[in-house]
């Protein structure tokens, strides 16, 4: 079976499902499972330390898939930055062909990689943001609702509505992320005017994602209520699973006179975060997870998932036709 939107099309992939780049998580193993299942797997190209890195670690899933694979490229507003374009000439020298930037816009480097032939997916918070990004020249957005991992931006706004008007105003092909983890979900999403999703935390629970088993346990026994929303009086929201840390920093920030973040950053380093995915600690660090847990369930193989999905969504579709009648 093949699914025909203009996500599909754009990125040569038999499903429009998209494993995002996720920190410490999007590596070889997991990208090439996604991608061989016939959605698109995504290598997280600052969890390399070096653009040479990277260049390995793409050489590496090449090794293991055969199908088109992304790279995801997140810019930081930071005072002492990456080697962002070194990054990017990373990725076009190993001849991928898409990138998922996410962060500050990459209008900088788009006329770069539109000469290379990469696909530019950018991830975005917001319908302003993604009309920005589209007046750019990039090729496709992934709009992330309220619901997602990560960060969610500051508006609040849940996918529901988010990918509706998003759908409404954007011209170029639009991939829904945050809060699917299911057919249902990619059903939704479908009807809402997405062409494709985006999948984070779920792809966390799967046989092939590179963390501990505990953490992925911990996934699945999680319910839609055990997230917690930190960063939020410093204006940077991120959603993470409840546990002792995200407990600890959500209570500093509501003391009275709230916290810096130097007050919380020995809690919230990735360092500290990777130490737990890799420990299977969960109270070690955070564990980054949108509220999706409470739809997890298993830990299936990538390839069992998005046949599932796939074959779900196909029901849940009919399910919604079957309402009408005469």
């Amino acid at each position: 079976m093949k699914i025909k939107t203009r996500i599909t099309e754009l990125l040569g992939i038999r499903y429009p499902i998209i494993q995002d780049g996720m920190q410490w998580v999007g590596r070889a193993e997991l990208a090439a499972a996604v991608s061989n299942a016939g959605g698109l797997g995504v290598l997280t190209a600052l969890t390399q330390p070096t653009p040479e890195a990277l260049a390995a670690e793409i050489a590496r899933c090449r090794t293991m898939t055969d199908q088109p694979f992304g790279v995801n490229l997140t810019i930081l507003p930071t005072t002492n930055p990456p080697p962002y374009e070194a990054f990017i000439d990373a990725i076009i020298e190993s001849g991928v062909n898409v990138i998922e930037t996410a962060g500050n816009s990459p209008r900088e480097f788009i006329v770069k990689l539109k000469a290379a032939g990469v696909k530019i997916v950018h991830k975005c918070t917001s319908v302003r943001h993604a009309l920005s990004a589209e007046r750019n020249g990039v090729d496709a957005i992934s709009i992330d609702g309220f619901e997602c991992a990560g960060h969610p931006g500051e508006d609040d706004v849940g996918g529901l509505v988010l990918f509706a008007v998003a759908a409404r105003r954007v011209r170029i092909p639009l991939i829904a992320s945050g809060g699917i983890a299911d057919g249902r979900g990619m059903a939704a999403a479908l009807v809402l005017g997405a062409e494709g999703v985006n999948m984070g935390t779920r792809f966390c629970a799967t046989k092939e994602a590179p963390i501990h088993d505990d953490i992925k346990r911990a996934l699945v026994t999680a319910g839609e209520r055990e997230t917690n929303l930190i960063f939020r009086s410093l204006h940077n929201t991120g959603r993470v699973l409840k546990n002792a840390v995200s407990d600890e920093v959500v209570s500093l920030e509501r003391r009275e006179g709230g916290a810096t973040f130097s007050d919380i950053h020995h809690l919230v380093s990735g360092a500290r975060g990777r130490q737990t995915l890799e420990s299977g600690d969960v109270n070690a660090g955070l564990v980054w997870a949108g509220q999706v847990v409470g739809l997890i369930e298993d830990v299936p193989t990538c390839a069992d998932l998005l046949e599932r999905i796939v074959s779900d969504c196909g029901e849940a579709l009919g399910k919604g036709l079957s309402y009408f009648q005469g």
